[in-house]
């Protein structure tokens, strides 16, 4: 799988704004109902069918969130800072640092996996491989759940978080593009969640998809 050129850059930047974004209070699904309803639903189809992978999780507020369901869930994430905030905020869980791209996740291993506002800094031309390993990754009837930006383009970032300085590009898409991408990486889409935007965040989408086959 391509690399992104970029990946030191964007791993640094995370690094910087971990501690914002914890002190900051982000990631928590319990804090918007549609969110939280989506992920309880996620949390019923999977977690019977095997492990699950939360992939940038960052300080692992869904990680933590889906393993008080009853999920066996991990997390992974590229900055080495959130993972550390994860682990000390999340004793219980177990966490790692990796890439989205450096995954070696085998056939079959996973009853379900997690891209929640964690993709969106993927260029267009890695997402679908990205997108591609989680869907050989699932068991049969295996579940993703993707959440991700809603718009056109993309939009370079030079700070975030409070204005904590960052380097990073945030790849846009459209609910109709992000299902296609999934249905050609060998899934079939189940649900679709469409959000307005609001006062901090633009228009949203969580999809959810099946492996089938």
């Amino acid at each position: 799988m391509r690399r992104p050129a970029d990946l030191d850059i964007v791993r640094e930047s995370y690094d910087r704004v971990a501690d914002t974004y914890v002190e900051m209070g982000l990631g928590d699904v319990r804090a918007y109902p549609w969110l939280r309803a989506a992920m309880d639903v996620f949390a019923d189809a999977v977690r019977e069918l095997g492990p699950v992978l939360d992939v940038g999780c960052g300080p692992g507020a869904v990680t933590a969130y889906l393993a008080d369901r009853g999920v066996d869930v991990s997390g992974v994430d590229l900055s080495p800072r959130m993972i550390e905030h994860a682990r000390r905020l999340h004793p219980g869980c177990s966490f790692g640092v990796a890439s989205a791209t450096d995954l070696d996740l085998a056939d079959s291993s996973l009853g379900g996996v997690l891209g929640w506002w964690s993709l969106f800094n993927l260029p267009r031309d890695v997402l679908p491989q990205v997108l591609a390993s989680f869907a050989r990754a699932l068991v049969l009837g295996g579940q993703l759940i993707v959440a991700t930006h809603v718009g056109d383009g993309e939009v370079a970032r030079a700070e975030a978080y409070g204005g904590v300085p960052v380097e990073w590009t945030t790849y846009l898409w459209q609910p109709e593009q992000l299902a296609a991408l999934v249905e050609e990486a060998g899934l079939r889409p189940v649900a679709e969640l469409r959000l307005g935007a609001d006062g901090q965040f633009g228009p949203l989408v969580v999809l959810v998809a099946r492996r089938d086959h």
